[in-house]
């Protein structure tokens, strides 16, 4: 298999008569990660293929390129500017109305909740990953910690400033309110599974070591208005179409064109995105 996949990289790839070359595809094959360099070095193949396809079309109808300044300063080269006006004069894109906005919307009710919140306490006991003993002395040190609380609870201000080792352990362990993605997932997992005002009855490993957990409270999520994301909703829907629009014309531009030594695949350029 690899091959026969090295022969197919090896063809001559052109459009039109232009060819690109096998240096160009290696160069342009690090903006395109891919499970293996078959996969990379075919879908940097496509982007050339499709880059050339536009820039073709571009010089065919004439258009002069003026480099604008993107958000961040940077300026166009020249054949962005060039990709970029053709897309704009010869593909047309429709706006999403209310209407589709609203049915996204309904349809999609659970994208657009509020992220539930946890008032949270921990204690640290750290060890290294690679550290067995120092592993199962953490854990062994977390489980008395936590039979210590079920006989005395209000005593995890003071064993979080004994034993922990995370800065919160100098307020008592608290962590404030904290949301997804603010902690590593066992943590957060083990907040999800928890109730209000409890402590885990074990320690949640990670790979900073065993914590001794306890949420006060889970603030719930809300759903959002309408109001708050049409204008998301919008950004979203438009980009589809967008993208769906320019996949079209691209194929059509490849329908009439001589291409050699590819095929375009569904991922379009990065340049018309």
């Amino acid at each position: 298999m690899a091959a026969a996949n090295q022969a197919k990289l090896a063809k001559r790839v052109s459009v039109n008569g232009a060819v690109i070359s096998r240096a160009a595809i290696a160069q342009e094959t690090q903006h395109h990660p891919a499970n293996n360099p078959f996969d990379a070095m075919r879908e940097a193949t496509t982007a050339l293929v499709i880059r050339e396809l536009l820039l073709q079309e571009a010089h065919r109808l004439g258009i002069r390129p003026v480099p604008e300044t993107d958000p961040d300063g940077r300026l166009e080269t020249e054949e962005e500017a060039l990709v970029r006006v053709l897309v704009e004069q010869e593909v047309k894109v429709p706006e999403a109305d209310e209407a589709a906005c609203r049915r996204f919307f309904e349809q999609n009710r659970a994208r657009f909740r509020s992220e539930d919140l946890y008032e949270a306490r921990h204690i640290l006991l750290p060890a290294a990953p690679v550290d067995v003993a120092a592993r199962e002395a953490a854990a062994e040190l977390a489980r008395s910690i936590i039979a210590e609380l079920a006989e005395a609870p209000d005593r995890f201000a003071a064993l979080a400033a004994l034993h922990s080792v995370c800065p919160s352990g100098k307020v008592g362990g608290s962590l404030g309110q904290i949301g997804r993605g603010q902690t590593v997932p066992e943590f957060e997992a083990a907040l999800a599974a928890m109730a209000d005002g409890s402590v885990r009855p074990e320690p949640v490993e990670t790979r900073y070591g065993f914590h001794v957990i306890a949420l006060d409270r889970r603030i719930e999520g809300r759903d959002l208005p309408y109001e708050l994301v049409r204008d998301q909703i919008a950004g979203w829907l438009n980009d589809k179409v967008r993208r769906a629009a320019i996949r079209q014309y691209v194929s059509i531009l490849a329908g009439r064109a001589e291409i050699v030594g590819a095929m375009l695949y569904a991922s379009p350029s990065p340049l018309v995105q």
